[in-house]
């Protein structure tokens, strides 16, 4: 995977140390009711798309690119799913990041489903009753996209 210019930079003078980043999931739909996955490169698994907005960049927005980017496909976000701060994470380098995730069930628009760009193996549309095995980020944030409920978000604990 790519890490944004924007972050290169930033580790320049932070070096490993803990980032609070964004983070932008984006569920897509087609008008079959199948949901869009990519295979990643660095984990050979299947996931829903995502990435991390640039500078400035809007969640909605990121979302759209980030489909583009990965899968070829158009994509409308039509709502926020869920708002999540996820457990940090240290990767091979040593770099730690903690995500604060925005989720958007999308409505595909255009396009292929291809692999677009080096951080899938491969793309695909599944039936939500068929889904190859997926984490339990992935599984989650389907099952929400698919609910009419409110956006989730993590319950407070008043102390």
């Amino acid at each position: 995977m790519a890490t944004p210019e924007f972050i290169t930079a930033l580790r320049a003078t932070a070096g490993t140390q803990l980032l609070w980043l964004p983070g932008v999931t984006a569920i897509v739909f087609d008008d079959e009711g199948r949901v869009l996955l990519g295979r990643r490169t660095d984990t050979r698994k299947w996931s829903v798309v995502g990435g991390i907005p640039e500078p400035g960049e809007q969640p909605a927005a990121c979302a759209v690119r980030e489909v583009f980017e990965e899968t070829a496909v158009h994509c409308v976000p039509e709502r926020v799913v869920l708002v999540q701060a996820l457990q940090p994470i240290t990767y091979g380098n040593g770099d730690e990041c903690q995500y604060m995730d925005i989720t958007f069930r999308c409505r595909a628009v255009g396009g292929q489903a291809r692999v677009n760009d080096d951080e899938s193996l491969d793309v695909g549309w599944f039936a939500v009753d068929a889904l190859p095995e997926l984490n339990e980020f992935s599984q989650f944030r389907i099952k929400q996209a698919l609910s009419d409920a409110p956006t989730w978000f993590d319950p407070m604990t008043l102390g």
